[in-house]
């Protein structure tokens, strides 16, 4: 099968699969701030076909297309963020906190701290000679904390297998970019440690599956760390409840209209001729039907039983 047809069907279940979640926001089946990533659904595809057996993850709390990359199983997440017993926590973390140990897979709502923990991923791998790479996903406004100077001056200095994708989605919530950056890219704050850095088109699938290769590469060979900086656009609030009011209605729609990655990789295939119209609307209403079906049976799952509510704690 055609690599950029396979990219597109794989946009297609993250956009799905994080719409079958806004489904437990409004019943309340699901609790807290849902994160979604619709709209950011190129960078989850573009990374899956550079990961191997063994690689770390570690994401944030819009992680559900990064676990998807990383080959999380659908259900047990699903059942995770509907806060179901069947779910990879038994329904105790939610939709903030995925893990999945057989994928080596993590996720924190804390920002900026994906850094450290991908960083010990990353030292485990040097020390026992393997040759994964851990990668460390974080937002424009999580590289403003310390934690990311900390991570890249030890991570450059040892080499690690250490990648860090920044998803420039061009706001911190709410706050832009540029009133907090003191340099036109993230990316080039690559050579002060003596890293691999690059600034990419995290809307176009091929674009950036192309260059998170070339930081997984540079990273999984001995070479030291990898910056890779994706811009991107947020659909949605910053969390369902976000009123979003600090984008103009205008600019919203505009972004919707030009950005989609789903319909930008959509019209490409069907240019180049690798598939058709038709071909590509039945991968989306079968990856519909599909999550549907699976959306119908974790809400047939049973809910954690409150009499267990102080297991897997820790005091």
């Amino acid at each position: 099968m055609n690599v950029r047809f396979e990219r597109f069907k794989r946009m297609v279940t993250m956009r799905h699969f994080d719409e079958a979640c806004l489904e437990g926001v409004p019943t309340r089946e699901i609790h807290g701030e849902l994160h979604t990533g619709i709209g950011q659904e190129a960078i989850g595809a573009g990374m899956a076909e550079s990961l191997r057996q063994g690689d770390a993850v570690v994401s944030t709390h819009r992680n559900h297309y990064h676990a998807i990359a990383a080959g999380v199983p659908l259900q047990p997440m699903l059942a995770e963020i509907f806060e179901r017993e069947t779910g990879l926590c038994k329904g105790r973390g939610g939709h903030m906190h995925i893990f999945a140990p057989e994928q080596n897979f993590s996720s924190t709502g804390i920002v900026g701290a994906s850094l450290p923990v991908a960083l010990g991923y990353a030292y485990g791998f040097w020390m026992e000679g393997k040759d994964n790479v851990a990668v460390a996903a974080t937002g424009d406004g999580g590289t403003n904390n310390g934690t990311f100077h900390e991570c890249f001056n030890i991570a450059g200095a040892w080499k690690l297998p250490f990648v860090l994708l920044v998803e420039n989605n061009s706001l911190a919530i709410s706050v832009p970019i540029d009133d907090v950056l003191a340099t036109p890219t993230i990316a080039e704050r690559a050579a002060s440690y003596n890293a691999w850095g690059k600034k990419v088109d995290g809307t176009n699938v091929d674009t950036f599956a192309a260059a998170f290769a070339e930081a997984v590469d540079h990273a999984r060979s001995g070479k030291g760390p990898a910056i890779i900086e994706a811009t991107c656009y947020r659909f949605r609030g910053h969390f369902e409840g976000d009123h979003d009011s600090y984008r103009k209605m205008e600019e919203k729609k505009r972004i919707r209209e030009t950005y989609d990655p789903l319909e930008l990789t959509k019209r490409d295939l069907i240019q180049d001729g690798v598939a058709t119209e038709g071909e590509l609307e039945t991968i989306i209403q079968t990856s519909k039907e599909e999550m549907n079906a699976l959306l119908a049976r974790v809400r047939n799952d049973p809910m954690p039983n409150v009499r267990n509510a102080l297991e897997y704690i820790f005091v």
